[in-house]
């Protein structure tokens, strides 16, 4: 509830199709948390020429529904089902990405580098993982808005709470599943020298939200092709193209500079708080991202 309410020259405007479409988008936004003016709203477009059409509408919806299914109690807590099952549909329903090929490939990525780390005996198991943990969180966010990734995009999108709020929330889906598996493989794998298992998690952060700050300008897949690409340029690339061959060494030393220590550490801290800041400032950026 807010202490601004829709005038009735507003209501009147939005029914007929006169309110600019920015003024339409801001109502509707505040309607999601004002119950007083949604219902004024919604009894002044019964009454209108449209209400006949939206009743009749309505009521075909309802007739080609099918009646759901009584639910089914769970012995062990009759009134309530187990949470895991409604966190499991929350984190499938709010993150395309994680019903895709993304959520496979992460599990791969952290079963490899185990098995290589413990099974293998292979000493750059620890380096490699840190160096691909910062993609992970970057390519979910790619593969989380837009219509490549969401068959239901269009709808979405034309919700008033789309925009930078849904990428927010899909981003933190993708957050809350990648982070605790890569935290885990790394604290798992032998340190070999190289940083610890965690040292990736603010270059993470600070990756993925430097991919949403530029979305607002190039969109969520260019923007992602450009951060990761410059990180790989910067971390993968030049151990790669070390001549004798000693790429785990020339990785561990590249990542000890990059993400070793409290004043790497500090610097990432300090990128992410940047690109937090200027994503805030181009917020509004995203209201048309990716409409059509």
């Amino acid at each position: 509830m807010t202490d601004w309410h829709a005038s009735d020259a507003l209501v009147a405007r939005y029914t007929d199709g006169s309110l600019p479409e920015s003024d339409a988008w801001s109502l509707e936004k505040h309607l999601e948390s004002c119950a007083g003016c949604a219902d004024r709203v919604s009894r002044s477009v019964r009454a209108s020429a449209a209400g006949p059409a939206l009743d009749a509408v309505r009521q075909a919806v309802l007739a080609a529904a099918p009646p759901r299914p009584a639910p089914v109690e769970h012995p062990a807590a009759p009134h309530a089902r187990p949470a895991r099952v409604h966190l499991a549909r929350l984190l499938w329903a709010a993150g395309p990405a994680v019903r895709g090929a993304w959520l496979p490939a992460v599990l791969l990525a952290v079963l490899g580098a185990v098995a290589l780390g413990h099974w293998a005996g292979f000493e750059g198991a620890r380096p490699l993982l840190l160096a691909v943990a910062p993609l992970v969180p970057v390519a979910g966010v790619a593969l989380s808005y837009g219509a490549h990734a969401d068959p239901l995009h269009e709808l979405a999108a034309s919700t008033p709470s789309a925009g930078l709020r849904l990428v927010l929330a899909r981003t933190a889906v993708v957050l809350a599943v990648s982070l605790p598996l890569l935290a885990l493989a790394g604290l798992l794998l032998p340190s070999s020298g190289a940083p610890g298992g965690a040292a990736w998690l603010l270059p993470g952060l600070a990756l993925t939200l430097a991919s949403l700050a530029l979305g607002g300008w190039l969109g969520l897949r260019t923007a992602t092709a450009v951060t990761g690409g410059g990180w790989l340029c910067a971390v993968l690339a030049p151990a790669l193209a070390t001549p004798d061959g000693a790429v785990s060494a020339a990785l561990t030393d590249r990542l000890s500079s990059y993400v070793g220590g409290a004043p790497a550490q500090g610097g990432w801290a300090a990128a992410a708080v940047l690109c937090a800041a200027l994503l805030a400032t181009r917020r509004t950026a995203y209201d048309r991202l990716e409409r059509h």
